[in-house]
């Protein structure tokens, strides 16, 4: 497997990736009704964030953006958003994106990373993250509407480099 730079021409698989994962309404605060007009240049950052894709074989398994977590005064803390294709999961797709993000926003010269909003269930990536030293900040109880667990928390995280 390859973590790349998102190249144009990665698009309608990161898109199919993209519509599979907010569709599936329990991972992602994103609208599942977002238009692939709108997902575009939410997922695809602009200098100096960036977007990757993990491949393998010519076809894409996850994507990864990453970038400052605010402007202005917030800008030394680094943010990242991950998702794998349903088809991939558990084969490392997710672990790699995330060490990439984290190697990325290292080398960039970022105080930390910060994740705003991972919903409590999604126990994969939580333990990802807590097993690499972030720490839940702390909890929005309710904020996030699961499509079969009705209202639970998302977690902010954080981890200082």
């Amino acid at each position: 497997m390859l973590v790349r730079e998102f190249d144009e021409a990665d698009w309608p698989q990161v898109w199919a990736i993209v519509r599979e994962v907010i569709q599936a309404r329990d991972t992602f605060t994103y609208d599942p009704e977002m238009t692939e007009a709108q997902a575009r240049p939410l997922w695809v950052e602009a200098p100096p964030g960036r977007t990757v894709v993990a491949t393998e074989d010519g076809r894409v398994l996850g994507t990864a953006k990453m970038g400052p977590n605010r402007p202005g005064p917030g800008s030394h803390v680094s943010t990242a958003s991950f998702m794998v294709a349903a088809s991939a999961r558990g084969q490392g797709v997710g672990t790699a994106l995330f060490t990439y993000a984290v190697d990325w926003a290292k080398t960039e010269g970022y105080a930390g990373m910060q994740f705003n909003a991972v919903v409590d269930t999604n126990r994969t990536a939580v333990e990802l993250y807590l097993r690499n030293g972030f720490q839940i900040i702390g909890t929005v109880p309710g904020a996030f509407a699961h499509p079969s667990l009705g209202r639970v928390g998302l977690h902010v995280m954080y981890r200082e480099f």
